[in-house]
């Protein structure tokens, strides 16, 4: 079925064109959230309580990308929810969970198990530079480097300036650089070496 009919029946209050459209998105709004959250119940709060504001602002989308509207929708609600757990306690960064099987990787058969090991470890580095991130630079990184959006969708989503996105990803990409070179030993062997 076309997404713009979709859209246009859920507009007029179709909940099963709704949930197809739920179907749809979910997978990747869950993906966003977790990157901004680092968090697989936060996440997953955060992806229901999003959809749930799509449905009741649905009249507010006036066209153009959907997907750009959810996820602003999404970023949003993700804001919302580390303001509200800032309010609360904070936590030990050993206390956090690492929920490994929401890492998005593709397998290479050809890859050795030595290797395999090594890629892990990288992207669970980089994660970590990734969420060691303030807010704004976070989700800029999340939205551009993980997720491919250009640079003006990004500008839309957070609405700010493409100038500011720009500043944005090139202060996170230099932070996580930073955060690497401060933490050499944690790369695996090959990296380590390479870097001499």
């Amino acid at each position: 079925m076309n997404l713009d009919n979709l859209i246009e029946r859920a507009q007029h209050g179709d909940l099963e064109a709704f949930n197809q459209l739920v179907i749809e998105y979910q997978g990747f709004g869950y993906n966003v959230a977790y990157r901004l959250l680092d968090d697989a119940d936060s996440a997953a709060d955060a992806i229901q309580d999003s959809f749930l504001k799509a449905f009741r602002g649905l009249d507010n989308y006036r066209g153009g990308s959907f997907k750009g509207w959810l996820t602003r929708i999404v970023v949003n609600t993700c804001y919302d929810h580390l303001r509200h757990r800032k309010r609360k306690t904070t936590e030990s960064l050993d206390d956090l969970p690492v929920e490994e099987e929401y890492v998005a990787e593709l397998t290479d058969r050809s890859e050795s198990p030595q290797e395999f090991a090594e890629r892990r470890e990288l992207q669970a580095l980089i994660g970590s530079a990734i969420t060691s991130l303030p807010e704004v630079l976070r989700t800029t990184i999340v939205l551009r480097d993980i997720e491919g959006y250009a640079y003006e969708e990004i500008a839309d989503i957070t609405s700010v300036a493409v100038g500011t996105v720009k500043s944005r990803i090139s202060r996170a990409r230099g932070r996580i650089r930073d955060y690497l070179n401060q933490h050499t030993e944690l790369l695996p062997a090959d990296y380590r070496h390479s870097r001499k």
